[in-house]
């Protein structure tokens, strides 16, 4: 007899998500779904605002992926008008995203995913020294690993468990068998845990040097950006890059260390060799390199057939609403998007945990909808974007990748797994890291005979334009589509990472990424899935980014009068 298991909310994500699966008396996953239950979104209120405030509007989307958006929102714009930025601008942008990366990546990691392979009450059992010589085994130099500092996080966590308020501690499933780190190692990244916290401070300074602030950077517009004297100030190029090399250590010596003993202390548990069921994957360019080519090149990888990556097809994505809370004729073009509510409840229903509300998986049961490239189901991502570009033969990329897998003992089908989709995001994060030096390079070289940063935009209220903008943010392929009629903006969508792996069934049937990554995952107890938010977590959800604006009251959200020539 099936058996409904509810987790709701996920915690440790951006946004609100629910998960239900049904398992069989194995505890075997036989049906999955994933629901965000919360609104959230800019899309509609941008409906009758001047093009050039997109970026700074958007970028309030998401309280992570802030840069991302005002990035793509503002280059969706410059596409519509057929404005080109200085090259200036193009690395200073580039520079801004890396930073984001690296910030971002890391508090997933540890913040966010790590206790899902950390078990915190394992480590207060650990022997200090002989963790610090564990240490030894996956860095040469360790960060935070020495038997004082060890013993200082043992301390400082036990007396957290002494007095009964664990904080971000509390309610884990400490003890489940899926957890295999030892003692020892469990200790080791608890102590980067801590670490991290430091680290990340350092990061998000790095993208305020250049942006201004952070989390919601000011410094581009539709033309280029306004960080000038940043950009030729040689005390603050000297403070990001003293500043990344404090980030790029930790990642080198800490993050990517961790995960190579993740590799070996879960290389044999079946809850994370599994979790790639969607075989389709998408991946946009990024990472401006001093020879004007990108670090990451777009592509699509279409049912795992790696020796064919295709160029995108912008003219080839479609969003679904058939299993959505959104009305609609049929799958729309982002262009010709709708964000029309049409919510349908819940359903109460046995589960583990007693009588619940539960979604109707036969009807609607989202806020997500469901995006499709040639009405193919796709996962992004750090582990979409490493695998279209090792089957692009991108050199950077598979030598970064055939290393992590010759240091680690596992074979390239290990990256088709939960294990790997976390392992890709540590790489791409070096890599991402690496890169950016050269980027900064290339701008100290540009900025001897060329200092501009920014070109005037033009706009004609008597034209229509439409343009769009891919990027690679943090958790994927990020794209944002705008139409300006009267020199407003008429229409716009963003279609986001969270959107392409979150999204419910299709009307064809087709499960997305998160959902179809739970078939076939046994589960040890139901009532405490650990294997469930593993899986979802790899993905690094943010439904805040996924889910759209509306007013339940059927109000105005408001009426905005502008000159389209006042900027």
């Amino acid at each position: 007899m099936s058996k409904r298991v509810v987790i709701d909310p996920i915690t440790r994500i951006e946004g609100h998500l629910r998960i239900e699966v049904e398992v069989d008396d194995n505890n075997v996953i036989t049906k999955a779904w994933s629901s965000s239950t919360l609104w959230r979104g800019i899309e509609v209120i941008l409906k009758g605002r001047t093009p050039m405030d997109v970026g700074l509007i958007v970028q309030r989307i998401c309280g992570v992926c802030t840069y991302s958006h005002y990035r793509c929102g503002t280059e969706a714009v410059e596409n519509a008008l057929g404005v080109q930025i200085p090259l200036n601008a193009k690395y200073l942008r580039s520079l801004m995203q890396s930073s984001l990366y690296m910030h971002d990546h890391i508090v997933h990691f540890y913040h966010l995913h790590g206790l899902d392979w950390v078990d915190v009450v394992s480590a207060l059992s650990a022997d200090p020294a002989l963790a610090a010589k564990v240490a030894m085994n996956y860095s040469d130099a360790p960060i935070a690993a020495g038997e004082g500092e060890l013993k200082a996080v043992q301390a400082r966590v036990k007396g957290l468990v002494e007095t009964g308020k664990l904080g971000p501690f509390a309610n884990a499933y400490w003890g489940n068998s899926t957890y295999r780190f030892t003692p020892e190692q469990n200790l080791i990244a608890l102590s980067h845990y801590l670490k991290a916290l430091e680290v990340q401070r350092v990061a998000a300074e790095m993208l305020a040097i250049f942006g201004g602030k952070s989390p919601h950077p000011q410094s581009i517009i539709v033309g280029g950006v306004t960080s000038v004297r940043d950009m030729l100030s040689p005390a603050r190029l000297q403070e990001w890059k003293q500043k990344h090399a404090i980030v790029q250590d930790f990642i080198e010596r800490a993050y990517q260390a961790d995960i190579v003993m993740a590799a070996e202390a879960f290389g044999t548990e079946a809850s994370v060799l599994g979790g790639v069921n969607v075989s389709s994957f998408l991946c946009g360019d990024d990472f401006i390199m001093a020879d004007g080519q990108n670090l990451f090149k777009q592509g699509v990888i279409i049912k795992g057939d790696l020796a064919n990556v295709m160029d995108i097809n912008p003219d080839l994505i479609r969003e679904d609403v058939t299993h959505a809370w959104y009305k609609a004729d049929g799958p729309q073009h982002p262009y010709e998007g709708t964000t029309i509510p049409d919510y349908t409840g819940f359903v109460e229903r046995d589960t583990v945990y007693g009588k619940l509300p539960t979604v109707d998986g036969d009807g609607k049961y989202s806020w997500v909808k469901s995006p499709r490239y040639q009405d193919e189901p796709v996962e992004v991502g750090p582990l979409a974007c490493l695998l279209v570009n090792y089957a692009r033969g991108n050199q950077t990329v598979v030598n970064a990748v055939d290393g992590l897998l010759a240091r680690t003992g596992l074979p390239i089908d290990a990256l088709f797994t939960t294990l790997g989709r976390t392992a890709a995001r540590m790489l791409q994060t070096v890599l991402v890291g690496q890169a950016s030096l050269v980027t900064f390079d290339a701008l100290l070289t540009n900025i001897q005979s060329d200092e501009s940063t920014y070109v005037k935009p033009e706009i004609d209220p008597n034209q229509v334009y439409e343009g769009y903008s891919m990027i690679e943010a943090p958790r994927g392929m990020l794209s944002h589509w705008i139409r300006i009629k009267d020199g407003k903006v008429e229409n716009y969508q963003a279609v986001v990472p969270t959107t392409w792996n979150a999204g419910p069934v299709d009307a064809r049937g087709n499960m997305g990424p998160y959902e179809a990554s739970l078939i076939g995952l046994q589960l040890e107890d139901p009532t405490k899935p650990l294997e469930v938010i593993r899986i979802i977590h790899s993905f690094d959800p943010c439904m805040a980014c996924s889910v759209h604006v509306m007013d339940y009251n059927k109000q105005t959200l408001g009426q905005f009068k502008i000159d389209p020539n006042g900027f």
